[in-house]
């Protein structure tokens, strides 16, 4: 059933970007011919409106293959749900006018079609251990694996940490100081982790993170993209992202036994919610009297990749 709701999302996005580039078309065409019963600037509205809601239509319709973005990482919820219904993105991104027309036109073409449920949230606990990952923690293999074509990380990167709050402020703080791109939060972080919590750092690159990828300065990217499992300071544990130097990552101490690493790793990398998503959930209540930040121009919360 899941696989016939996906095969027709994929004709229904075909179906509209169809109609939307014939729209486009024929709106664009429309000062050539003198028509004055709409403006110049309504014409545009309406081609920008077209435009946004069908961009991604294409890649609905002709999806490439959904390649993880970290080999053996479970598969995120929202990858699951596109999964089972492609036009889950486009539809629940899209306003009630964009929604309105899609009907129209999937009416008008005479189709039968349940728009998709709303994307599911982000994952708060970790997601099961698969059977292979079972076998993997039983023989003790490392799961963070290099992407095809690519070295490994080195062994000493095969390491889970656990830190106090102050390394992990220091890390982002680094991270920031340096510009390596991922990390920072600055005061933001340091208000809202719990004070006395235990965090947890996992060199853990994405393929397009790996050591040896070439960075946008034209060398190659010589740090490890890490990822935090953090308490906040209401308990919850988020997950988050910082670049880490390897010589940094060395130096801090392990003191965690091997067993307790191979059970955490799957944690760490399985909850979804992160920093970003915590933290807009509580900006509504965020308050010096709440949580102690006090708002600063470099204080803003992390974001995460």
């Amino acid at each position: 059933m899941r696989s016939q709701e996906a095969e027709l999302d994929r004709d229904i996005a075909a179906l509209l970007a169809a109609m939307a580039f014939t729209e486009i078309r024929h709106l664009a065409g429309r000062p050539q011919r003198g028509e004055q019963d709409t403006s110049h600037d309504e014409v545009l509205d309406r081609i920008r409106f077209l435009a946004n809601l069908s961009h991604n239509l294409p890649g609905v319709a002709r999806p490439r293959a959904r390649r993880p973005s970290r080999q053996g990482k479970p598969i995120g919820s929202f990858d699951q749900a596109m999964t089972e219904r492609p036009m889950s993105w486009v539809w629940n991104t899209a306003g009630p006018d964009a929604r309105a027309w899609m009907l129209r036109h999937i009416e008008q073409a005479g189709r039968s079609w349940t728009p998709p449920p709303p994307l599911p949230q982000s994952r708060r606990a970790p997601s099961p251990m698969t059977p292979r990952q079972r076998v993997g923690l039983l023989l003790r293999r490392w799961p963070v694996k290099a992407p095809a074509g690519r070295q490994p990380l080195p062994v000493e990167a095969n390491v889970l940490k656990a830190l106090d709050t102050e390394a992990v402020c220091a890390l982002n703080d680094e991270a920031r100081r340096l510009r390596l791109g991922l990390g920072g939060g600055g005061v933001w972080l340091r208000a809202h982790l719990a004070p006395d919590g235990v965090h947890y750092l996992l060199p853990d690159p994405a393929n397009y993170y790996w050591p040896g990828t070439p960075n946008a300065d034209g060398g190659e990217i010589d740090w490890w993209q890490c990822t935090m499992l953090l308490q906040m300071y209401n308990g919850e544990q988020v997950s988050g992202m910082v670049a880490v130097l390897p010589e940094t990552f060395t130096a801090l101490p392990s003191t965690l036994p091997r067993k307790n690493q191979l059970r955490l790793v799957h944690r760490v990398r399985s909850i979804e919610r992160d920093t970003s998503q915590w933290g807009r959930d509580h900006k509504a209540e965020c308050a010096p009297q709440v949580c102690g930040y006090v708002p600063e121009a470099t204080g803003n919360a992390p974001t995460t990749t």
